[in-house]
């Protein structure tokens, strides 16, 4: 009897201890899932903070005229968009994916878990901030209605689709790119380059400014209106910028340290890297050059910005805001009117830190395996979201003109679209005449 009780006293024991451990096992991942949830939760934040730099950015870039419409755009987008990838695009972004090309569930806000609200709102954030991209590029002759469609089919199928096949799926089976091994951690080609290639085909549907162009197709200088907000809405970004690629984790990890150590470096590698592109070619250093320089090391570290060493890091911006400003350059010789520099920043710097991080890889430098998957997954980008895109705007165009009418574009969209100027002290007589008025009827 003694033996027994001595018995059952150490299965009560272990029993007790084995208790309390799942008990501390049980509170421990639940600590980790709300610290998860908190750092999510101010990453969307911060993305979305990121909305408010490119509308200073763009809205500074274009002259006073246009300041409401780009504005509103901005504002506009990401509101309506953002309906539209929560309730369809989400779920062919992430729902299974049993084909490696879409998802098939998850649709209208359907969930399985409370972690998924945290995914959901973050990812929401990324859609927005691909669709927007455009509005910089297009913006001073591209009809706001027109322009809404577009952003909204861009977040509700061009975006997501690409997106399932490099971060698809959260639940069960993988994109296709992802299974050939394609890196891209927080989206240089799959929010960037495809947020540029859009814009790419919205310029080419629009086409430049009026006086963009001379006769004999050399451009002109049209200053944007306000290079304060340019410089503003580039150190929001630059903020954001560190919940979009710290973010990308999606749980509160040590690695966010060389993740945004990696950001930051980027970025003034992609500053120091348009200074010397602009006093190698002989132009003049602008405000908006070491900018866009900036952003383009931020989008190119987008990519590699978890997989590689700090030095490569810095070189990746450094190249990044080279190509940066010879991209832009290029353009003009193309007659591609790009209003802000969306194309280079987005486009091209994306399409090279995607090669960079392959490049790059910590661990497997080099490697000419993984650069042909970078560089298949950057090819197949292209064609899907520029051929996407023009179906969407040439589309769009014919049912309805995309570009504002020459009267409208030169009194400027605020009036023409809005019925309101953003600086009413100056020319308001001018804006407000009974031509104008008259235009403005249905």
């Amino acid at each position: 009897m003694k033996r027994l009780r001595s018995h059952s006293g150490v299965l009560l024991l272990t029993s007790l201890v084995l208790l309390f451990s799942a008990s501390n096992a049980s509170a421990a991942d639940t600590g980790q899932a709300s610290l998860d949830t908190v750092w999510i939760a101010v990453a969307a934040a911060l993305v979305f903070f990121m909305q408010a730099g490119f509308a200073l950015l763009e809205s500074g870039m274009a002259r006073s005229k246009n300041a409401i419409n780009v504005i509103m755009k901005n504002y506009a987008d990401v509101c309506l968009g953002s309906l539209v990838f929560c309730l369809v695009g989400f779920g062919l972004m992430f729902g299974a994916n049993p084909t490696g090309f879409f998802g098939t569930d998850h649709f209208w806000l359907n969930p399985a878990y409370e972690w998924d609200w945290s995914v959901v709102l973050f990812q929401t954030m990324f859609a927005a901030t691909a669709a927007t991209i455009a509005s910089g590029t297009m913006a001073e002759r591209t009809r706001f209605g027109g322009y809404l469609i577009a952003a909204c089919l861009v977040m509700g199928v061009l975006y997501p689709v690409f997106g399932s096949w490099v971060w698809g799926s959260a639940f069960s089976g993988s994109g296709w790119l992802a299974q050939l091994g394609f890196i891209d951690f927080a989206g240089s080609t799959v929010v960037h380059s495809l947020g540029a290639w859009v814009a790419l085909a919205g310029a080419l549907v629009v086409g430049p400014r009026i006086g963009r162009f001379a006769s004999d197709g050399s451009p002109r200088d049209i200053a944007g209106h306000n290079s304060s907000y340019v410089a503003m809405g580039g150190f929001i970004l630059w903020l954001g910028w560190f919940g979009f690629n710290g973010g990308s984790t999606l749980a509160a990890d040590v690695a966010i340290g060389l993740i945004n150590l990696n950001t930051h470096l980027s970025a003034c590698a992609g500053a120091a890297g348009a200074l010397l592109a602009c006093r190698l070619i002989g132009e003049k250093v602008k405000v908006a050059h070491v900018i866009n320089g900036s952003l383009g090391g931020l989008v190119g570290i987008t990519a590699g910005c978890a997989t590689m060493d700090p030095l490569f890091a810095i070189i990746t911006g450094f190249i990044a805001g080279i190509v940066v400003v010879l991209g832009a350059r290029l353009l003009l010789r193309l007659k591609v009117d790009d209003v802000v520099g969306a194309i280079p920043v987005h486009g091209f710097a994306g399409a090279w830190g995607t090669l960079a991080a392959g490049l790059f890889y910590r661990g497997d430098l080099f490697s000419i395996d993984l650069f042909v998957v970078q560089l298949t997954g950057v090819l197949v980008c292209f064609v899907w979201a520029f051929i996407g895109a023009l179906m969407i705007y040439g589309g769009i165009n014919v049912i309805s003109p995309l570009r504002a009418e020459p009267l409208h574009e030169q009194r400027g969209l605020d009036i023409t679209e809005h019925g309101e100027i953003g600086y009413p002290e100056f020319g308001t007589s001018k804006a407000y005449n009974s031509r104008t008025l008259e235009v403005m009827e249905p």
